[in-house]
Formats: structure tokens, sequence, C-alpha cells
């Protein structure tokens, strides 16, 4: 059977407590949870994962996320080694080895470097207990080696690991129309859902729904199923992979590029 490649991404909201932007624990292991049973059923996964900042700027004695680039630096390169830390010990507990693949926008620059990159994530992924975990090198990368935001990183990384398809999780069940609340389950036309978008960012992260909806639409033009999903609610995962779970989705090939 030909592996299934699934690329989730969690951003800060999801990872971190909106009161002081600490990790939050409880979810982390409902998080972890969830992946490791998609990895027992036989999908192999990436996992980008927001939160270096966030969970590092307690540890400052910050009440929010800092303007200043060399705090903000400061602040990843603690919190980077605290989420890997919680990440190695709770995905131990199900056998599962991690790998930490940290980038910046200069290693895609160019296509020698980013074949290096993809090089590594597809050996990676040739192991079925192994979980690549991606993030933004923060303490090093300043504007002109970002990728603007992890969505965007993670539908860039998925396009080179040759992916099936991304979930983006946020801190609702997916795109909601503005004025009834509901959920759009299906979306044919990404250029016209933009009229959707309500920017609702949280004092400890960096994207917002416009962000996300930029990256889907890469990610679809690149040929790649993605959905975007409520990442407190990860249990949810599997059913969406099925495809029955709650979600907003969005069609490969909706966009006019192709996959390559």
């Amino acid at each position: 059977m030909i592996p299934d490649f699934t690329l989730i991404k969690a951003g800060t909201g999801v990872l971190t407590k909106s009161s002081d932007g600490t990790l939050d624990r409880a979810a982390l292991v409902h998080l972890v949870a969830a992946i490791a049973g998609l990895m027992n059923a036989g999908h192999r996964c990436l996992f980008v994962s927001s939160g270096a900042v966030g969970s590092g700027v307690s540890s400052f004695g910050l009440a929010e996320y800092p303007k200043e680039t060399a705090t903000r630096q400061a602040c990843a390169a603690v919190g980077q080694a605290r989420l890997m830390q919680t990440y190695s010990s709770l995905f131990e507990n199900f056998d599962i080895t991690i790998a930490q693949v940290l980038l910046t926008a200069a290693d895609l620059a160019t296509p020698e470097r980013a074949g290096y990159v993809t090089d590594t994530l597809r050996r990676l992924l040739v192991e079925p207990r192994i979980l690549p975990i991606i993030n933004e090198n923060d303490s090093v990368a300043v504007e002109e080696l970002k990728f603007g935001d992890n969505d965007m990183l993670s539908v860039r990384v998925a396009k080179l690991a040759g992916v099936n398809r991304v979930i983006l999780l946020t801190s609702v069940d997916g795109l909601l129309d503005p004025e009834t609340r509901a959920l759009i389950p299906e979306v044919t036309d990404i250029d016209g859902v933009f009229r959707h978008v309500r920017e609702d960012k949280g004092r400890f992260s960096m994207g917002g729904m416009a962000s996300k909806l930029a990256a889907v639409k890469f990610a679809v033009d690149a040929g790649i199923e993605t959905h975007i999903a409520h990442g407190r609610h990860p249990e949810r995962l599997a059913g969406i992979i099925a495809g029955n779970g709650i979600s907003t989705r969005f069609h490969p090939g909706i966009g006019l590029g192709n996959r390559s």
C-alpha cells in the first residue's frame, strides 16, 4: 500500500494559553495522541508547530508577544528547546521518535538548497515511527529570511515533500460565514472566499484567516487538498482524513496552477 502523507500545522493559539502565552500541556497531550493515532493507522505525518516564541515569553516576564527583534528571537531560542523537550516526552509514550527541522526562507531560496530540504524530509518520511516536527528558525530569522508565517511555511514544505493533504489547525472549526457564523464545509472558489475574512489575531499569534487563505491558495494551486480545522479538537483529524470530519475543505486544483 502506498503511504498516505499528511502535513498538520498547529498555530500558537492552539498550543499556548491565551492568558500568558505559556504552553498548554493539556492541549499538547490531546494533539499528540491524535497524531500518534494517525501514525498507528498507517498515515505518514509531518507536523509544523508554532509556539516557540509564545512558549518562551514567560521566561522573560513578558505579558504579550514581543515586538523587538532581539527579544523575540531570544524568546524563540528558549521556547523552541522547551517545546521540543515536551514533544519528545509526549511522543515517546507512543513509541514515536521526533525529528526537529528548523528552516528559514533562505533554505528554500534556490533549487539546490530546497533539494537538500526535500531529501531530508522524504528520507524521514520513509520511517513509519519518526515524526518530523518543523518550525521557522525564529531565533535567527529576520524579516528578509522569514516565510511570513507558519501557514505559508507549511504549504511550501508540503509541496516539497509531496504530501497528499495539509490540515491547518486554528481556533475555529474552519471558514465561517460572516453573517450566519455557520461553517463553510467545502470551497471551490478560493478567490471568492477572501470576502469572508475577519482578522482576529490573539496576543500571542502572528497569523490570521487572511494569511491562512493565502497559504491555502498556494497549496491548492499546487494540487494539494487543504483543510482549515479546529485545533482544540484534534480528535477530529482522523475523520477529516477519512473525508467526513468537521473542517473547511479546499479541493486540490481549484486554483490556476498545477502540482509539480
